[in-house]
């Protein structure tokens, strides 16, 4: 009796350990952002021709609202099966983002090893993915590459395959998606047109000490039947070195877009040239101002743009910190660029923008 109640107490204890084991062996964490403040910006376009000033709560100041999940399972021989689901949102309405997707942010899953990781789904580019870390406003939705980039540096696509390895110092990543844009209607993989929505890149990226650069390829085809032969291309170097307290950033972007021209009617495709520099300073552990600038010249036209940006953030924890943010936009001939990403300005009218806000992540 004693031996059937030692061995029961003995396989008892090797299903706990091995439970216990396998518990350890995979994970699934809860995170994101909440990031809302109050702004002003004056000239914004409301229709075609009109507008003025306008003054309200606006979601996102510094980083875009978000909510996540990702997961890892220990598969064995330094393999791992890998997923993230992550959901953006506008905080003051509480609407999603991204085209109304549920998780329009990123969607993926994939397996990782010592070879990189191979992800399925919706994913940044190569373009968004590397340079966070060469532009001063880390990409985010207003105040950065992501206002005065005509194409939208800050991007995602569908339906994409997507590797992504880092050896040392040096990052790789390259993908391809055979329908960018889900959500317009006959905009991506459609039956017998394969450029439909195509969309492919790629970039490397080096880091030693202070010191990191890197360089990135974006090409897209036109999400229709009309103009899948039209494509947008970008190509963008960046770099960045911490000296001291002190961070310093720098950075270049050229465009050919096709897709402009063929919803137009142009003759000639856009093109455009993109340049910024910027730095941020550390006062205090908790206190750091950034200042950038970004020109685009504008080489198809006369609508040229220069935006400077100051940033001053206060953290008043580990997880949430306050901010203030001064844009002002200088617009030549009829260029509508201004602080945000989805705010015009009216034709040729230069903008003023300033925002208050607080930043919470968890």
């Amino acid at each position: 009796m004693k031996k059937t109640l030692l061995a029961l107490t003995a396989a008892a204890a090797a299903c706990s350990a091995s439970g216990a084991a396998f518990a350890q062996s995979s994970s699934v964490t809860l995170y994101g952002i909440a990031d809302a403040g109050v702004s002003y910006q004056s000239h914004v376009q409301s229709v075609p021709g009109q507008g003025g000033s306008l003054f309200g709560v606006t979601s996102g100041g510094l980083s875009g609202s978000r909510w996540g999940i990702r997961g890892v399972e220990d598969l064995g021989g330094g393999l791992k099966g890998i997923f993230v689901l992550e959901s953006g949102f506008n905080i003051d309405t509480g609407t999603s983002a991204q085209g109304n997707r549920l998780f329009g942010r990123q969607s993926y899953v994939g397996l990782q090893g010592d070879f990189g990781a191979v992800t399925l789904g919706r994913q940044q580019n190569a373009l968004f993915q590397l340079f966070g870390e060469y532009d001063p406003m880390a990409v985010g939705n207003s105040y950065s590459l992501n206002a005065v980039d005509t194409n939208g540096f800050n991007g995602r696509a569908d339906n994409a395959i997507k590797y992504t390895g880092t050896f040392g110092g040096l990052t790789a990543t390259g993908f391809y998606s055979t329908g960018r844009d889900s959500n317009i209607a006959n905009g991506s993989e459609v039956p017998g047109q394969f450029k439909v929505g195509k969309n492919f890149g790629g970039g490397l990226a080096y880091a030693t000490g202070p010191f990191s650069v890197g360089v990135a390829y974006d090409q897209y085809q036109g999400s229709s039947i009309a103009a899948a032969d039209a494509t947008a291309k970008r190509i963008a170097v960046g770099a960045s070195y911490v000296l001291g307290n002190a961070k310093l950033f720098g950075g270049y972007r050229w465009l050919r877009d096709e897709l402009n021209a063929a919803s137009t009617g142009v003759v000639a495709a856009r093109h455009d040239n993109l340049y910024w520099l910027g730095a941020l300073y550390k006062f205090t552990p908790a206190f750091s101002v950034t200042g950038a600038t970004y020109y685009t010249d504008a080489r198809t036209d006369n609508k040229d743009s220069l935006m400077f940006v100051l940033n001053a953030d206060y953290a008043l924890s580990k997880r949430t910190d306050a901010y203030l943010l001064l844009g002002y936009v200088k617009n030549h001939g009829n260029a509508q660029y201004g602080v945000t990403s989805t705010q015009n300005t009216l034709p040729g009218q230069n903008q003023t923008g300033a925002m208050v806000g607080v930043r919470h992540r968890f």
